[in-house]
């Protein structure tokens, strides 16, 4: 029995059709998982009503980090009184898509209320230990990592811990017990340090190096150091940058961008956004990026145009050099020099007990294309068991199979055609993950 007449009869014989889609390596999630790592967010909850705001987090971002809800100001202002509220709003979005959520922060000098301030060591103390049990409690086996403290440390050349409540009253110690007292409270959340300018090797990076690494000796529980990264033209990304992540990589921590955003526009913004991705590619402990904002117009640095979307949701030069970066294709928004690349977008179109129809499009981008290669990958024991209007290739696994065109290779600009196949899934109903399309 032809492949094309096999699919006829099961799509013939389906008695449950469940419609679903997933973009495949044309979106910042979908690239960045295709490379191991994430592509996150911050996200406000005052946003989320917003369509335009809401459809762009959940198409392009797998990973979620609330902007000020989690911070204590806004979950503790008054002392042992705990509102989450706007944090849960959220977190409830997050879980609604499968998205990662970082909890962001649980000791931190500013937004502090000032009955913080106004405590003796021995009630600061109490209420610090309280503050992280509470909060961690609630969230507990939601948190992907955890901002444990952020920004300790002093700018400049000294090195040295950042006048705060805890750090005056508590000592050096402070940053020790409240790791140790978050590991108590969720061991199965990582658990980092967060802060900024700390991107190149400098003072302050030098004194977090330190830190770090006395912590992983002693045993002392650390996941992660967060880099914020905020740079504009006085504060480019460093020489060093990639060599910095390295150095706390190699300490056995990992590492990751938590706070991006690059104050520019144009090719000079889109080369930067690639010089950190990159950076990140090429650190196996770099587990992901996080972009501080989606829009430009609720940056807390909107002045300087710093993200990957303008005020319109429109996607920037920058947009598509970090897609590019991360291996993705896309068809919008970027520089227009793009040729002949092509889109693989994914959807699901009939589903049964034992198995399941899917259907991959292919759309030529802004010129004429005359052939595609579109690579898809099923997870074992998952096996494709027939296909139709494409002639496929396997690898020595058989998980993996190469979609080169069978008579519908040529497309105009824009212009699209599709493939489809059969997934035995034998007890896995996972989606399979598409790969690039490229042609030559």
């Amino acid at each position: 029995m032809s492949a094309l007449a096999t699919a006829g009869l099961l799509a013939a014989a389906g008695v449950l059709s469940l419609a679903g889609t997933a973009e495949a390596a044309t979106t910042l999630g979908a690239s960045a998982a295709a490379k191991g790592r994430y592509f996150g967010t911050a996200v406000a909850a005052n946003h989320l009503g917003e369509s335009a705001y809401a459809s762009t987090l959940d198409t392009e971002f797998t990973m979620v980090t609330p902007e000020n809800e989690m911070k204590w100001d806004a979950v503790e202002a008054s002392r042992n009184s705990f509102n989450f509220g706007s944090a849960d709003q959220i977190v409830s979005h997050a879980q609604g898509k499968g998205m990662k959520l970082r909890g962001h922060t649980l000791v931190w000098h500013s937004q502090l209320p000032g009955w913080v301030s106004g405590l003796g060591a021995t009630d600061l103390r109490s209420a610090m230990n309280n503050h992280i049990n509470q909060v961690m409690a609630h969230y507990k086996g939601k948190i992907y990592a955890w901002d444990v403290v952020n920004e300790a440390f002093q700018d400049g050349s000294s090195g040295a811990r950042r006048s705060s409540p805890f750090q005056d009253k508590l000592g050096n110690g402070f940053i020790e017990e409240a790791f140790r007292t978050a590991r108590a409270a969720d061991s199965g959340a990582k658990l980092c340090y967060n802060d900024y300018n700390t991107d190149g090797q400098n003072a302050k990076s030098n004194a977090v190096y330190a830190m770090v690494k006395d912590f992983k000796q002693r045993g002392v529980p650390i996941d992660c150091v967060g880099f914020q990264s905020h740079f504009n033209s006085n504060s480019p990304v460093p020489s060093d940058y990639q060599a910095n992540l390295q150095r706390f990589a190699d300490l056995g921590v990992d590492v990751q961008i938590t706070e991006l955003d690059i104050e520019g526009s144009g090719s000079a913004q889109a080369a930067s956004y690639t010089k950190v991705v990159n950076a990140c590619l090429a650190v196996t402990r770099c587990n992901g990026i996080t972009v501080w904002g989606i829009p430009d117009k609720y940056s807390w640095r909107s002045s300087g145009t710093p993200l990957l979307f303008d005020d319109n949701y429109g996607k920037k030069p920058a947009y598509t050099a970090v897609l590019a970066a991360l291996g993705g294709t896309g068809d919008g928004g970027g520089d227009p020099g793009t040729g002949g690349a092509c889109t693989a977008t994914y959807t699901r179109t009939n589903t049964w007990g034992d198995r399941f129809n899917g259907q991959v499009t292919v759309k030529a981008g802004s010129s004429a294309i005359s052939t595609w290669t579109v690579p898809v990958t099923v997870t074992s024991p998952q096996k494709i068991a027939t296909t139709w209007n494409g002639t496929p290739s396997w690898d020595g696994s058989g998980n993996v199979m190469t979609m080169k065109p069978n008579g519908n290779g040529s497309l105009a600009a824009g212009a699209s055609t599709s493939f489809g196949f059969t997934v035995m899934t034998n007890g896995n109903t996972s989606a399979p993950t598409i790969g690039a399309c490229t042609t030559s």
